[in-house]
């Protein structure tokens, strides 16, 4: 099996969930990028090319989108999925060619087909227009049971966890008809008993994103329009609607199986395993998986996945070791594999792994990232290999979170590592429980964003996600001083100037 190149008027059909396909056309390569937009087409079995030769455009309005073209640029170091089926070459319409100034993976084409009909054929036009005039009403004042809160009328997103600024009541019923005022809710986050949750759900079916943690032990959302749902939680059978396209098994997520459409065919799953998760069992069929672990992720519980196709393995900790790797052998349909921070992988750590067309590995040691090249250069697969280090660079740095931000900027991301490893020691070094040690934590932290304030003013470094990463870090960084993690929260957003 070969790694596709797309050229410009190739067309390629990919399976949508649940069930069916859709078509995409590349309309433009310019400069390593690959343009490519999706057509107004959908067939419930595996069409041929002559079929799709005056297939429109499609034209997305749904949700806030506005009459636009689905039509995304995609870097060109990242291979097609597995699975699509190239039926040939048409010639582009003039309309779609050239680039886009968007640019994402090839999976958002699937994901705006699939968006686009549920908004067409599973709204309510009731639902649709509330949505849209929502976006102009200005603030509304709800009601979860814990006192009326003044919110944009336009809120898209609500944490009912007490986090955020509403709060549903401490006991007693929650008042979920206050959902009725926030018609452009589509993602929602709640922790504990259901409490009422998912038959509003069920009323509320724009609501399609839902974080839920410490869920109850039974979970039952088929009746729901949930597309992307997280949990953590102990929980016996987890009962999935079969809108649902993305699950998230988060850090403390317990689950002993999963009822979901084709055995998980149409999931994308993300498993954050923090020692004691594993796979829960329903998921014969599933073929896309990103599994997030700690130093060490042992490849057996993967041995009976043998429809994956797709796998991202993920350590959050040196060393960044494979076990049973073996196991890896087992999975015929295996095309594309990715790791991030394996650190402690050999270049034969790896099987051979006979459908593999695409290999990508962001975080190895340097002498094994030639020998990893070495062993593929003959090979028909699409190797792609950043982030190399140096033994020395990584003595000094395996365990520093910033590690990878030096991948965009040595000297920045350097900087930030220096910051990171001073500050462990300065709080390593805090007197236990001596008067006075509360405000020496308090003054380490505030230097380490202070740091962080003149590494970002100099380098520019902090975009949206090295920002959470960054406050991933400084929560860890409080909490090994001692400090609670809602006074770290505060802490961060009133110091930092990122």
């Amino acid at each position: 099996m070969k790694t596709v190149v797309p050229a410009v008027g190739d067309v390629a059909v990919m399976r949508v969930p649940v069930g069916g396909y859709g078509a995409c056309q590349v309309a433009g390569i310019d400069k390593g990028a690959v343009t490519v937009y999706a057509l107004a087409w959908e067939s419930e079995g595996l069409p041929e090319l002559w079929q799709l030769a005056d297939a429109p455009p499609l034209i997305l309005d749904h949700h806030a989108h506005q009459a636009e073209l689905a039509r995304i640029s995609i870097s060109g170091d990242q291979p097609p999925p597995p699975g699509w089926v190239w039926l040939g070459r048409l010639t582009a319409p003039t309309a779609v060619s050239g680039s886009s100034d968007s640019f994402a993976g090839w999976k958002w084409l699937p994901a705006q087909i699939t968006a686009q009909r549920r908004w067409d054929h599973h709204l309510s036009a009731a639902a649709k227009q509330a949505y849209r005039a929502a976006a102009t009403r200005g603030q509304v004042e709800v009601d979860f049971g814990a006192g009326p809160v003044t919110l944009g009328a336009a809120t898209g997103r609500l944490d009912l966890t007490g986090a955020g600024h509403v709060s549903p009541p401490p006991a007693g019923p929650v008042r979920w008809p206050a959902l009725d005022q926030l018609a452009c809710c589509t993602s929602l986050t709640w922790s504990g008993p259901g409490r009422g949750l998912v038959a509003a759900l069920d009323g509320h079916p724009i609501v399609e994103d839902l974080t839920w943690t410490a869920a109850a032990s039974s979970l039952d959302l088929r009746a729901t329009g949930l597309t992307s749902l997280s949990v953590a939680g102990t929980i016996g059978v987890l009962q999935l609607p079969d809108t649902l396209t993305s699950l998230h098994l988060m850090a403390g997520a317990r689950v002993e199986a999963v009822s979901a459409a084709g055995q998980g065919e149409w999931l994308t799953l993300t498993v954050t395993d923090d020692g004691g998760g594993g796979l829960p069992s329903g998921f014969d069929g599933l073929r896309d998986l990103r599994y997030v672990g700690r130093g060490t992720i042992s490849a057996a519980p993967l041995r009976g996945l043998r429809q994956l196709e797709s796998l991202w393995l993920a350590w959050r900790d040196a060393p960044g070791d494979l076990g049973d790797a073996a196991a890896l052998s087992g999975l015929p349909r295996l095309a594309h594999l990715t790791l991030t921070d394996a650190y402690g992988l050999d270049a034969d750590t790896l099987p051979d792994l006979p459908a593999l067309t695409a290999l990508t590995i962001a975080g190895l040691r340097r002498t094994v990232a030639a020998a990893v090249k070495a062993r593929y250069r003959r090979m028909p697969i699409h190797l792609r290999i950043t982030g190399a280090k140096n033994d020395t660079w990584l003595a000094a740095n395996l365990t520093n979170p910033f590690r990878d931000w030096a991948d965009d900027d040595p000297r920045g991301g350097a900087a930030a590592c220096k910051a990171y490893a001073a500050a462990v020691r300065s709080i390593d070094a805090l007197p236990g429980d001596a008067p006075g040690r509360a405000a020496a934590a308090e003054l380490i932290l505030r230097n380490f964003v202070s740091q962080l304030n003149r590494i970002d003013q100099r380098y520019e470094l902090i975009d949206t996600l090295r920002r959470e990463e960054a406050g991933d870090v400084f929560t860890g960084l409080a909490v090994r001083a001692g400090v609670s993690t809602d006074s770290a929260d505060d802490w961060f957003d009133e110091w930092r100037e990122f």
